[in-house]
């Protein structure tokens, strides 16, 4: 495994947690972890992207952050919209080639997507053709709300239609007030493929950042 390719049921559901969660897993085991975030959109003039600056904090190999973060955009809108808006095209080769370096420098390079599965990265490409560019096994990251199955489903169906590595699913709370918590939980470990990586409690996002990794369970 020279990487893994974090991706999400939709935008918001805990991907970035679960790449940093991951990266301090992998550290733990004595390896060389960089990180990489293709395609950020969403931050203030002058100023990194949050999710950017948490993994190169949580890294341990240092890199260009052209390669960590080749397209940034400031508006935090679709990543093909915000390419079109600043007059830029959002190049797989690009992205292929910052992902080589990352690799020749490290053990293990934890990509982190944008949005969901099949967000869009310019008129022909999305984010599920980088995945299978890359080739690096999925870690697909649930988000546990109403609605959730569904999404889950329908993804990991696209992931299995690409022949893409699977390296399995984590479950992440973010809607306290669901109702049937456990026998969503239950569906979902009865209809995706194994392993399931970890279940994540609901954290308040002011308390995420601090949140202990132990929850998250890596096979060897």
């Amino acid at each position: 495994m020279k990487g893994l390719f974090v991706t999400g049921t939709d935008t918001g559901v805990g991907k970035t947690r679960v790449a940093l969660a991951l990266i301090h897993a992998l550290r733990a085991r004595g390896l060389r972890v960089a990180a990489m975030k293709p395609v950020s959109a969403g931050s203030a003039p002058g100023e990194l992207n949050g999710d950017v600056t948490a993994l190169l904090r949580a890294a341990n190999v240092d890199a260009d952050l052209r390669d960590v973060n080749p397209y940034a955009f400031a508006e935090p809108v679709a990543p093909h919209i915000a390419a079109e808006r600043a007059g830029v095209r959002i190049d797989l080769d690009v992205i292929d080639a910052a992902y080589g370096r990352l690799a020749a420098a490290a053990d293990v390079v934890v990509v982190e997507g944008a949005g969901g599965w099949r967000v869009p990265l310019n008129a022909c490409d999305d984010m599920a053709d980088l995945a299978q560019r890359l080739g690096l096994p999925v870690v697909l990251v649930v988000g546990l709300r109403l609605g959730g199955l569904n999404h889950a489903l329908l993804t990991a169906e696209s992931i299995a239609r690409r022949q893409l590595p699977w390296a399995g699913w984590v479950g992440n709370h973010i809607d306290p007030a669901m109702a049937r918590q456990a026998e969503n939980i239950a569906a979902l470990r009865a209809r995706l493929p194994d392993p399931c990586l970890g279940v994540q409690r609901f954290l308040h996002e002011e308390s995420a950042s601090g949140a202990a990794l132990q929850w998250l369970s890596l096979p060897e």
